[in-house]
C-alpha cells in the first residue's frame, strides 16, 4: 500500500466507497488510521460449535449445518414477509428468522454448509424446537478468511444507521489485513520490553479479530495484554505531552517576588483565627514557587471550607508588595461576585484596590479598563470577561483560577498571553481523584488543604422519604429555637408542565405557613446580583430564619451560624453537588446537619449516590465514588478545552496503566526534551496533540 495511513481515506478501503466513507465519518472515522484504532466495544464468543441438539434455550449458541429449505412466508398482520431458514446436522434441526429481510433467499441454496449464531429460543406456538432470531451467518468454504463473523471471537463495533455491524466487520477485516503492515510502532523499545507489551500490529490485529485461544472475560473488561497496549500508547502520548508542557514552563523566564511579606504579616494579624498547619504548609510551597525566575504554574486543591481564599489573598498581596497586579478568574457572575465582597472586606484597609470585571457590566468594564490599563488597581476579580479582548493589564503578575474543571488549558494560555509569563495559581474545591488529576492537571505541580479548620465537626447527614417530613419540620422547629438558620434547597425555581419536582417558589410558599413565626426569604439566579447580595448579607446578619434556594448558594457563601440543610428531591442532584451544597453548613462551632429528601422512583444510580452521602464526608472518596458512576466521560460535564480526546483508554479502568504512562513519558522527557533521538514518537506525539496546543516551538 505505501501510504500514510493518518492521511489515507477511509473511503479507499476495500468495500467502503464513498456512501459508506460518510457513514464512517458520521462514527470519527476519516482515515485508515483512525479505523485500525475504532475498537469494538464488546466481543461474542462463537467458536465453540455446538450439535443441534445440545442447544440450550437462552444462550448465544453457533451451529454447523447444512440448509434443508430456505423460504419467504407472508404474514397475514402487517403485511410483514419473513424469510426462515431450516438447517440440520443430523443430530436435530433449527430455524434461523428474518423478519422483513425477503431479498435474503437469494443468498442460500438447498444443501449448502452454514454456520448460524444466535440466541436460541423456542418455537412460540409449539413451545418445543430451536430457533434463531436474525442470527449471524457465514458460509463454509475452502477460503480461510470467510470466517469473520461465526466460529471464532466475534468483535462486535457500535455503529450507526445504514451500515450493520456485520458490514463494519468485513471492512475492519479487510482494513487490517490491507493496512497493518504499513503501521509504525513509534514507542521506544526498551519501555516495551520493560511492560512486556507485544508488538503493534500483533496487538492492532488482536484487539479486533483476537486469537482463538483468547479469554473472552478478559476481552470484554479490557484487559488482554493486546488492549492493554494500545491504551498505554495513547496514555503516554498523552502525558508526554504534558510533559512537554510542563518542561517549556519550568525553562521560560518569569517574575521572582522578593516581598518581605509585610502585607502578609499584617493581613494574619487582622484574621480572627490561625492558620491551619496544611494552610501554611501549602503557602509556603506557593511562595517558594513565586521566588523563583520561572513562572509557577501549581493546582491547589482543598475541599470545601478548608480555606483557600484566604491563601490565594496572601499570595495576592505577596504581589501587590512587590509592585505586580492580580487577577482572580471564577466560571460563574455570583462566584466573582462572592469573592470581591469577600477579598474586598478582607484587605480594604491596606490601601489596596480591588475591582469586579464581568460579562454583563460592559459599561462599568469600560471605565475600569483604564484604572486596570494604567495600574491603579491592584487586585482584578471578574469572570471569563478577563481573557477577552480590551482587558488590558499594566504588570500583571499573578494569575488565579478558581474553579478550574470549568476552565480548560486553552483558557490559561489565553490569560498567560495577558502579560510576560504571570504566575499562574489554579484552585478547585472539587476534590479530584488522583487518576483525573494526572490528566487534566498533568502540567501542574500540586498543593492540596487536607485539614478543615479547628473546631470543624463532620456534618450529620440523614436520608428521608417524603412520608417523614414531619420529623424534618420538627428537626428545622428545633434548630431555629436554639437561633440557628437553615437552607432549604430545591432542584428548580418554579414548577412546569414537563415535569412534577417541587419548585423553590412553592417550598417558600409552604414553609411560610408551617413557620408562620419565621421569616423565610427566597433567593435563585434570575434575581439582579444586587437583590441577591441584599439577600445573602441579610442571611449573614441572622435577620432570615429560612433561606429557601436554589444552587445559586452552591459556592462561596459562608454563613457560620446556618447549621442546618434541607435538600429537596436529592435524587436530582449529582453527587459533587450535593457534596458542595453540604459544605454550606457545618462552618460554625456548633453540630450541623444535612436532611436529604428524596422522592420515588429511584434510579440505582441516584441510590448510590445519596447512600455514599449518608456514610462519608471525606471528599476524595465522594470524588473517587462520583468518577466511578459517571465515567471520566461525564465527570465535569464539559470537555477540557485544549486536551485531546482519549479514545481508547478509560483512566478508571486503567488508572494503573495511566501511573506507568505518566513515570515513563517523564522520564522521557527529562532525558530527552527535544525527543531527538525518537523522530517518529515526535512525530505521533505532534499528530496526537494535533490543533490543541504546539508542543515543540519551531524556529
Amino acid at each position: 500500500m505505501g501510504k500514510n495511513l493518518s492521511e489515507f481515506p477511509v473511503q479507499y478501503i476495500k468495500g467502503v466507497g464513498p456512501r459508506r466513507a460518510k457513514l464512517l465519518n458520521t462514527l470519527g472515522i476519516k482515515t485508515a488510521e483512525e479505523a485500525l484504532y475504532y475498537l469494538p466495544y464488546r466481543y461474542e464468543d462463537r467458536k465453540n460449535i455446538k450439535k443441534i441438539s445440545a442447544l440450550e434455550y437462552g444462550r448465544l449458541e453457533t451451529v454447523i449445518g447444512k440448509v434443508i429449505s430456505a423460504e419467504v412466508i407472508r404474514l397475514p398482520r402487517r403485511n410483514m414477509k419473513l424469510f426462515e431458514l431450516t438447517v440440520s446436522d443430523g443430530s436435530g434441526l433449527v430455524k434461523g428468522k428474518w423478519f422483513n429481510q425477503p431479498f435474503l433467499k437469494k443468498n442460500f441454496e438447498v444443501g449448502q454448509e452454514v454456520i448460524l449464531s444466535g440466541v436460541v429460543k423456542r418455537n412460540p406456538y409449539w413451545g418445543i424446537g430451536f430457533e434463531f432470531d436474525n442470527p449471524e451467518y457465514e458460509f463454509v468454504t475452502d477460503d480461510a478468511d470467510a470466517f469473520i463473523h461465526t466460529a471464532r471471537i466475534v468483535p462486535i463495533y457500535r455503529t450507526t444507521s445504514g451500515l450493520s455491524v456485520r458490514q463494519l466487520r468485513t471492512i475492519m477485516f479487510n482494513l487490517i489485513n490491507t493496512c497493518i503492515k504499513e503501521v509504525s510502532d513509534c514507542l521506544p523499545e526498551e519501555i516495551r520490553v520493560r511492560h512486556n507489551f507485544h508488538g503493534l500490529t500483533e496487538s492492532i490485529f488482536n484487539s479486533h479479530f483476537s486469537e482463538s485461544g483468547a479469554d473472552i472475560d478478559s476481552l470484554n473488561s479490557g484487559a488482554s495484554i493486546y488492549q492493554r497496549r494500545l491504551y498505554f500508547d495513547e496514555l503516554f502520548k498523552f502525558e508526554l505531552g504534558l510533559s512537554v508542557i510542563k518542561r517549556g514552563k519550568k525553562v521560560e523566564k518569569g517574575i521572582a517576588f522578593s516581598s518581605d511579606g509585610v502585607l502578609v504579616r499584617k493581613f494574619l494579624g487582622a484574621l480572627k483565627f490561625k492558620l491551619t498547619s496544611a494552610q501554611q504548609r501549602v503557602f509556603d510551597e506557593i511562595l517558594n514557587d513565586m521566588r523563583t525566575p520561572c513562572p509557577m504554574n501549581r493546582l491547589l486543591q482543598g475541599d470545601v471550607g478548608c480555606g483557600k481564599t484566604v491563601i490565594a489573598v496572601m499570595a495576592m498581596l505577596t504581589a501587590a508588595e512587590c509592585g505586580y497586579q492580580s487577577a482572580l478568574m471564577a466560571p460563574t457572575e455570583i462566584l466573582a461576585g462572592q469573592h470581591y465582597i469577600n477579598i474586598h472586606k478582607m484587605i480594604e484597609d491596606m490601601g489596596l484596590k480591588v475591582c469586579l470585571v464581568t460579562g454583563s457590566k460592559k459599561s462599568e468594564r469600560e471605565a475600569l479598563r483604564c484604572d486596570i490599563a494604567s495600574g491603579k488597581i491592584n487586585i482584578i476579580i471578574g469572570t471569563h470577561a478577563l481573557i477577552q479582548e480590551g482587558v488590558e493589564f499594566k504588570n500583571l503578575g499573578l494569575a488565579i483560577i478558581d474553579e478550574q474543571h470549568r476552565f480548560g488549558v486553552m483558557q490559561r494560555q489565553l490569560l498567560r498571553k495577558k502579560a510576560l509569563n504571570p504566575d499562574i495559581l489554579v484552585m478547585t474545591a472539587t476534590p479530584i481523584p488522583r487518576t483525573l488529576s494526572m490528566t487534566l492537571y498533568g502540567d501542574l505541580d500540586y498543593s492540596v488543604i487536607d485539614e478543615l479548620p479547628p473546631g470543624r465537626r463532620p456534618v450529620i447527614t440523614r436520608l428521608f422519604n417524603a412520608g417523614q417530613k414531619e420529623y424534618i419540620y420538627r428537626a428545622i422547629a428545633e434548630e431555629t429555637k436554639k437561633g440557628r438558620q437553615v437552607y432549604v434547597v430545591y432542584p428548580v425555581i418554579e414548577e412546569t408542565e414537563k415535569t412534577n419536582l417541587k419548585s423553590a417558589i412553592m417550598g417558600r410558599e409552604a414553609l411560610e405557613k408551617i413557620f408562620p413565626k419565621l421569616k423565610v426569604e427566597l433567593i435563585h439566579g434570575r434575581l439582579k446580583p444586587q437583590e441577591r447580595e441584599n439577600i445573602m448579607a441579610s442571611f449573614k446578619s441572622g435577620a432570615i430564619n429560612l433561606l429557601v434556594s436554589t444552587t445559586v448558594i452552591e459556592v462561596g457563601v459562608d454563613v457560620p451560624n446556618a447549621a442546618m440543610m434541607l435538600i429537596v428531591h436529592a435524587e436530582r442532584f449529582g453527587l459533587s453537588q450535593l457534596h458542595q451544597l453540604r459544605g454550606r453548613v457545618g462552618r460554625g462551632g456548633s453540630q450541623s446537619y444535612c436532611f436529604l429528601l428524596m422522592y420515588e422512583p429511584l434510579s440505582e444510580d441516584a441510590r448510590r449516590r445519596l447512600d455514599i452521602m449518608v456514610k462519608t464526608n471525606d471528599g476524595f472518596r465522594i470524588s473517587e465514588e462520583d468518577l466511578d458512576i459517571r465515567g471520566p466521560g461525564e465527570f465535569f460535564g464539559t470537555r477540557q478545552a485544549g486536551m485531546p480526546d482519549l479514545k481508547l483508554a478509560n483512566i478508571v479502568r486503567d488508572a494503573k496503566l495511566l501511573d506507568s504512562a505518566r513515570k515513563e513519558a517523564f522520564a522521557l522527557i527529562d532525558k530527552d526534551p527535544e525527543l531527538k533521538s525518537f523522530p517518529e514518537l515526535k512525530k505521533g506525539l505532534e499528530m496526537f496533540w494535533k490543533g490543541k496546543i504546539e508542543l515543540f516551538k519551531t524556529g
